[in-house]
């Protein structure tokens, strides 16, 4: 990737990275949510919602105007409300929906709290947004300390298939098939694993295409979800008969991830490693590129604020949200000048893929406001509260790291769920490993580690949270699952809770398979 390579070399910069380091967060998101106004406000959706009116307040000297009539005026929506009243329409080919056009690509994603596809629109503006973050974190790749001729190796990506299904109005597919099916002419002479094994729609015919293709790549970078990545690198070591990925791939020196949290997989992932490599985080979704790393060794990632995307911000607490993770009537919304460093707010998007005030279901804290550095905490409705132990995402993958450490074992996948136990209640942990383990020192450390981590875990669990069970399973169990529901590679990811109806798909999945119950 000798184009790449140059630019990485001078340290070149793209005019929107500039931008956002040297304007205010405030401007750089005023800027942006009059430009989406602009742009949809002769739509069906602009028009119902007084697009024109509320670009009158962009104009006052008031600095605040604008936002109280954008959120006066357009009310917050669910995938369901949105879908169902403007979306849908658009499905049906018709132009100008809720974005200038015709959409013609949607994005299916079940997310990981509902069972149901959803049809996440992808406009052409909305593609060129995504291109031009992925270039700002490719090029962000200058501040680590590797030699510039490592950026002259190939770029694998492993995502879904390009072959996208089109019923005769839209194509529709795995978000990762629309993008890399999108990839600038530029960067497609080094992008692994090239045009006719990126359509393959079978994730196992791609899987075993790319191990014997593996040896004729000089692989460099890997970006993918971090679960497939594993299982891809453990079947070349295999295939190839090696102790570790690099002699294969020499020249493999960073890993972009996104989709989980990394830690836990990264003890795993790195007993595949000859070396150690760099690992690059970024928060793409199927909605938008949100944010990436861009900072070598450091845990935040940076919100993209002047790239097709207006923020909004909900406080993640018990007045805004209720027991199940739903938004109540009426909660708190702030913009990037008003948050706080340290408060977990729910994410609300407005972008040029014809999405407003649209609650995305992700998690975040911001960790250095001044630079608008966030991390993820979980999801809306990944947080395990039967009995007010408010148990989050980043609360369990901790402590299922910790406890992976302590015990010097291999989690490769596990999931949680929350169960009645008489009149209290119980959470039940599904883990995935396939080495030795002493049963009931690992549910000891578990247990431990989240009293540790999360005050009301501690005080529940000596009250209505009477037990912790932990039943372990082989992690090929958890990848037949994810291919059982048509999930598997991808962006496609194993659900870390399960809500009552996939509990039961996975209860009847596991029913004839061998589990150990502590």
């Amino acid at each position: 990737m000798a184009i790449l390579g140059t630019l990485l070399k001078r340290g070149i910069r793209l005019r929107e990275s500039l931008e956002q380091d040297y304007t205010a967060p405030f401007d750089l998101q005023k800027a942006e949510l009059r430009k989406l106004l602009i742009a949809a406000k002769d739509t069906y959706f602009g028009r119902y919602y007084y697009f024109k009116t509320i670009l009158n307040g962009f104009k006052d000297q008031d600095q605040n105007l604008f936002y109280n009539y954008y959120k006066s005026n357009v009310p917050i929506h669910d995938y369901n409300s949105i879908n169902d009243e403007w979306w849908s329409k658009s499905r049906e080919g018709i132009k100008g929906v809720s974005w200038p056009g015709k959409v013609k690509y949607y994005a299916l994603s079940s997310g990981t709290s509902g069972a149901p596809s959803k049809y996440i629109p992808v406009t052409k503006e909305a593609l060129k947004s995504m291109q031009r973050t992925g270039v700002r974190q490719l090029l962000a790749l200058s501040k680590l300390e590797i030699d510039s001729k490592y950026y002259e190796t190939d770029i694998l990506m492993v995502g879904g298939s390009t072959d996208l299904k089109f019923n005769g109005t839209y194509f529709e597919g795995d978000l990762s098939g629309i993008t890399t099916g999108q990839i600038p002419i530029w960067l497609q002479g080094f992008a692994k694993p090239g045009k006719k094994i990126a359509k393959a729609a079978s994730w196992e015919a791609k899987l075993e295409e790319i191990v014997q293709r593996a040896n004729d790549w000089n692989v460099g970078v890997i970006v993918g979800v971090p679960a497939w990545i594993q299982l891809l690198m453990e079947r070349i070591i295999e295939h190839y008969h090696v102790k570790t990925i690099h002699d294969i791939w020499p020249n493999l020196k960073i890993f972009v991830h996104g989709g989980v949290s990394f830690k836990p997989y990264k003890r795993g992932f790195e007993r595949l490693l000859g070396e150690p490599i760099h690992y690059m985080e970024t928060y793409l979704a199927s909605e938008g590129f949100i944010a990436f790393q861009d900072k070598p060794n450091h845990p935040s990632m940076k919100l993209v604020l002047n790239n097709g995307i207006f923020y909004e911000f909900i406080p993640f607490t018990n007045q805004n949200f209720d027991r199940n993770g739903q938004l109540v009537a009426d909660p708190e919304v702030f913009h990037i000048e008003d948050v706080k460093e340290g408060q977990e707010y729910a994410l609300l998007l407005s972008t040029n893929a014809g999405a407003w005030r649209y609650l995305i279901g992700d998690v975040i804290e911001f960790t250095n406001k001044k630079e608008s550095e966030i991390i993820i905490k979980g999801r809306t409705k990944h947080f395990l509260s039967l009995c007010g132990e408010h148990l989050s995402l980043d609360n369990m993958n901790e402590a299922l790291e910790l406890t992976a450490s302590q015990l010097d074992m291999t989690v490769k996948e596990f999931t949680v769920c929350g169960e009645p136990l008489g009149s209290l209640f119980a959470h039940r942990w599904y883990i995935g490993t396939d080495d030795p383990v002493n049963k009931g020192r690992f549910r000891k450390l578990l247990d431990e580690n989240l009293k540790q981590l999360n005050d009301d875990y501690r005080v529940e669990r000596s009250a209505a949270l009477k037990e912790l069970f932990v039943d372990f399973l082989p992690s090929s169990i958890f990848y037949s699952w994810m291919r059982s529901q048509g999930k598997a590679g991808g962006q496609h990811k194993f659900p870390r809770v399960l809500n009552e109806e996939r509990q039961k798909s996975w209860n009847q999945f596991i029913a004839n398979k061998t589990s150990v119950t502590i």
